[in-house]
């Protein structure tokens, strides 16, 4: 199976990022591309919740999504829109980061909310605070392809260990983690927590990134680090991007997943235990 990780420099104008993700969609499977994904947020990065407000939509009602599944059913491709920011349904009042798998029909096949809020001070200047204007999700989700099982995640989730081990068990191949993950920890922790995942559960890890300076019109800018990688079930990187924008390619050999845990069952040996108290 060949998968086209898209690294995109997402702007705060959900139209604008809507053309060029699909341009890039169209790159990647000319080029053969079986399975297309993007990063986390790709209709628009944004800091400003008031130019949120102003241009995300509910899901029935985003354009993105729409474009991007009438897009992936043109071209008969399996996508995953790594995430969208999107308005939640009353009574929520902040926003919905969602995952969608695509399948080659256009249909959505599942969808995620991040559960896990990135609420850090990273530096002294740098302070994040997802869950002031997100919602967590509550719901973790595998979902069947023509090429396997995929579990689905987004960026900070890759932290939380337990959440990879339990869509292994239900019997995810591949593990998704469409991200915009800061510089300030991505050259120390970005690669050793998709390898440790892979390597945990035996999984293919899939994660386009963001990257670079992106363009806002309104709101502290954001910048984000890059290096879209894919590692092997065994812990091997196959694919980094490094910072350069545009379509990543990565051919991956799914009996590599089963060759992996036999060799390394760990899925199968958990133990009860009591403490620490």
């Amino acid at each position: 199976m060949r998968a086209a990780l898209l690294q995109l420099t997402s702007s705060d104008d959900p139209a604008e990022n809507l053309q060029v993700t699909k341009d890039l969609m169209r790159e990647a499977v000319s080029d053969g591309a079986d399975f297309v994904l993007t990063p986390e947020v790709t209709n628009c990065v944004s800091n400003s919740r008031s130019h949120q407000r102003n241009v995300l939509k509910h899901q029935d009602d985003d354009p993105t999504l729409t474009g991007l599944r009438d897009e992936a059913a043109r071209l008969g491709v399996t996508l995953l829109i790594g995430s969208l920011a999107l308005k939640a349904e009353p009574p929520e009042e902040r926003f919905a980061n969602r995952s969608f798998l695509i399948g080659t029909d256009g249909k959505i096949v599942a969808q995620y909310d991040k559960l896990h809020m990135f609420d850090v001070q990273v530096t002294e200047t740098e302070t994040f605070r997802e869950s002031a204007g997100f919602a967590p999700g509550d719901r973790a989700v595998v979902a069947e392809t023509e090429f396997g099982r995929v579990g689905l995640t987004v960026c900070y989730d890759i932290r939380f260990p337990y959440l990879h081990r339990a869509l292994a068990q239900a019997g995810a191949d591949i593990l998704t983690v469409p991200a915009a993950f800061s510089p300030a920890t991505g050259p120390m922790h970005w690669e050793p927590l998709l390898r440790a995942r892979a390597i945990e559960t035996g999984c293919f890890v899939l994660a386009p990134a963001q990257v670079g300076a992106h363009s806002v019109s309104t709101g502290k800018p954001r910048t984000t680090y890059g290096h879209s990688l894919a590692v092997s079930p065994w812990g091997e990187v196959l694919l980094d991007a490094g910072q350069s924008q545009g379509v990543h390619f990565v051919d991956l050999d799914m009996s590599n997943v089963a060759k992996a845990r036999h060799k390394i069952p760990s899925l199968q040996h958990d133990r009860e235990f009591s403490g620490p108290s």
